[in-house]
């Protein structure tokens, strides 16, 4: 993606960078947020989805169509987008949405963001298995390096004991898979017919409440409304939804989109420092040591795929 005209270069590409990290900062708070929701306020998981799926797809949609007007509905013009559209929602949105929350919940925000973070090796052994693409040289690199990452933050580098309960880690695995699902089930809408990303997510967002709202209706078994729970939904919805999306679509006007890439690895750090000041999070030398490997693993292996596409065009 082109810089612009105005300013220089390297101003642009600063500027860039700047937005997309502020964005992947508000991720960072709203895994902390959710775990302060999931364990500090007794409200069911099942309508806490519900009524964050709900309020950010029908809050997109408001945008998408004040920028796009009749263009938001185009999506619905064939079968396949509208499978594509579902399937983004239910098995990429709503599933990332839910193996996270609970993920969080039954263990930590910074242990299941690392897990979600594995993302990427998931996207290539799915291209391994299902198209039978075979992985680059830098690929299995990264996928050792993050092995050994996972370990040491899972385990504390003693492997008698983990750092989080057994299901929470097998709720992150589940979040990182359907993290893979969420980044590759929208790209043919996007890229082959041509829909702004902000309008499939919106719509993604939308179905996904629909669903989960047919399951548990915000309206009943409403938890008690205090200051507190509205504050920490209106985060999530807003910090860790709607403005990061919208400040990472703005940086790519100024930066190329694998430039902005690099600074996912803030979204990691950010939870984890929150973590450790406001939950009073306990981390050892080894899951910093784990916790960084990883990072470093997934920067390699986007790093290395960036360099194929580059040849190729």
């Amino acid at each position: 993606m082109g810089l612009k005209k105005t300013g220089s270069a390297t101003e642009n590409v600063v500027k860039g960078i700047f937005w997309a990290t502020v964005a992947s900062a508000m991720f960072g708070v709203s895994g902390t947020v959710l775990q302060f929701i999931s364990q500090g306020q007794s409200i069911p998981t099942s309508w806490f989805l519900s009524a964050r799926t709900m309020g950010a797809g029908v809050t997109l949609l408001i945008i998408s169509m004040i920028m796009y007007g009749k263009e938001t509905f185009t999506i619905f013009k064939s079968w396949r987008e509208i499978g594509l559209v579902v399937a983004y929602a239910i098995f990429g949105l709503g599933a990332n949405l839910l193996t996270f929350y609970i993920s969080v919940q039954t263990g930590n925000a910074a242990a299941a963001t690392i897990l979600q973070y594995l993302s990427p090796l998931f996207i290539v052994l799915g291209s391994l298995l299902f198209k039978h693409v075979r992985p680059l040289r830098s690929d299995l690199i990264a996928f050792a390096v993050a092995m050994l990452g996972v370990f040491l933050a899972i385990t504390r580098g003693n492997i008698s004991q983990l750092a989080i309960p057994f299901d929470s880690l097998l709720w992150g695995i589940g979040s990182g898979i359907t993290a893979a699902f969420y980044v590759v089930l929208p790209r043919p809408l996007v890229r082959d017919y041509g829909h702004q990303p902000i309008t499939v997510l919106g719509w993604g967002t939308f179905i996904a409440g629909v669903i989960f709202n047919i399951h548990q209706p915000v309206w009943v078994h409403t938890p008690p409304l205090t200051s507190t729970l509205l504050m920490s939904m209106a985060t999530v919805i807003i910090i860790g939804t709607i403005l990061p999306f919208a400040l990472l679509l703005y940086s790519t006007h100024f930066a190329p989109s694998d430039v902005i890439s690099i600074v996912d690895a803030v979204q990691p750090v950010m939870t984890f420092v929150l973590s450790i000041i406001f939950l009073g999070l306990k981390i050892s030398i080894a899951e910093v040591v784990g916790s960084v490997l990883v990072i470093v693993a997934i920067y390699l292996l986007q790093r290395g795929r960036r360099k194929i596409v580059e040849k190729d065009f």
